[in-house]
């Protein structure tokens, strides 16, 4: 049996967060709540371990780009990053940063299911 996917959702939008988790829950994936930018950071600083982090854009403390530059730059290379956000123009920024991809909300099921399968073959194929 495979480990758990474990996931980071950073979203300050409760409603949001919630629509996540529920899809999240439907993969099975354990995951995590973070309000913004600053406690999804303090989370990796704590030794936390993520396999997949959903990065809203907006948020208060500290952004998503500003997040996601600050987690690559501990090293967290291996965790897959997924940009989101409602403004289509934030996509170039977000790349830049280093997340792996970026999609515009809402973020379809099937698109969030396809990125948990490919973290779980991820780390089937890390086991091996």
């Amino acid at each position: 049996m495979a480990s758990v996917v474990k996931a980071l959702l950073v979203e300050d939008a409760r409603v949001d967060a919630l629509v996540l988790s529920a899809m999240l829950c439907r993969f099975h994936c354990e995951d995590t709540i973070a309000n913004n930018g600053k406690e999804a950071i303090d989370m990796f600083l704590e030794g936390k371990k993520f396999d997949i982090v959903l990065c809203d854009n907006d948020m208060p403390l500290m952004n998503g780009p500003e997040a996601v530059e600050k987690i690559r730059a501990m090293g967290e290379t291996d965790v897959k990053i997924i940009g989101l956000s409602s403004d289509k123009n934030v996509q170039e920024v977000f790349m830049t940063t280093g997340v792996d991809v970026f999609f515009p909300k809402p973020l379809k099921i099937d698109v969030l299911g396809a990125m948990i399968q490919e973290v779980i073959n991820k780390k089937r194929n890390s086991m091996v």
